[in-house]
């Protein structure tokens, strides 16, 4: 792996357990083992380093909505496997709350170039999740009360509300029972049953 992803992991990390303002170039460098003055070669700033973080996070989404619009999915599985990803991160601790959902409580104190990146991380993540969500109501997998934009915000905000409540409580659980909570309102009345 190379010095520059070691850093960008190591930044996520921080950043997820600790915020954009809880960490720095010391905490970055004891973690990965290199001296301050390597960081800035790879980074000149902070805001930088996160914005690499961010925009890996981003690259993700885009590429799997591009993925989803040029093949046939099983609805239902993509927001499980979404769920479940962050379910198995918040339980095993790899991954306690999502950077960009970390940094957006932070916007007001953020650089506008990075606050602009966790901005698009959102609206990408959205635009995925309300190509799900068109693809599940025309298959009759879910059931809409809103448009698919209002739904895929909606979802979004039950999915990081329930990262801040696990978070909060200290119960990962928490977690997996809201998830599955928005999940089923999703579902027509017939399957939910």
């Amino acid at each position: 792996m190379s010095t520059q992803k070691k850093l960008i992991d190591s930044a996520r990390h921080l950043i997820q357990t600790r915020g954009y303002n809880g960490f720095s170039y010391a905490d970055v460098a004891e973690e990965v083992q290199v001296r301050k003055a390597s960081i800035h070669h790879h980074f000149p700033a902070k805001s930088d380093l996160a914005h690499a973080v961010v925009e890996e996070s981003r690259a993700f989404f885009v590429a799997q909505a591009e993925r989803l619009a040029r093949e046939d999915f099983d609805p239902e599985e993509q927001l499980r496997f979404y769920t479940g990803y962050w379910e198995k991160c918040i339980a095993d601790d790899s991954a306690p709350f999502c950077v960009a959902g970390m940094l957006a409580s932070e916007l007001p104190t953020l650089p506008a170039p990075l606050a602009d990146s966790v901005r698009a991380h959102f609206r990408d993540l959205s635009n995925w999740l309300e190509i799900i969500l068109t693809k599940g109501a025309q298959k009759g997998c879910f059931e809409l009360r809103g448009s698919a934009r209002q739904e895929a915000e909606a979802f979004m905000a039950i999915v990081y509300g329930a990262m801040l409540a696990a978070r909060a409580y200290g119960e990962p659980k928490v977690f997996a029972d809201i998830a599955a909570t928005g999940l089923g309102r999703l579902m027509p009345a017939r399957k939910a049953r």
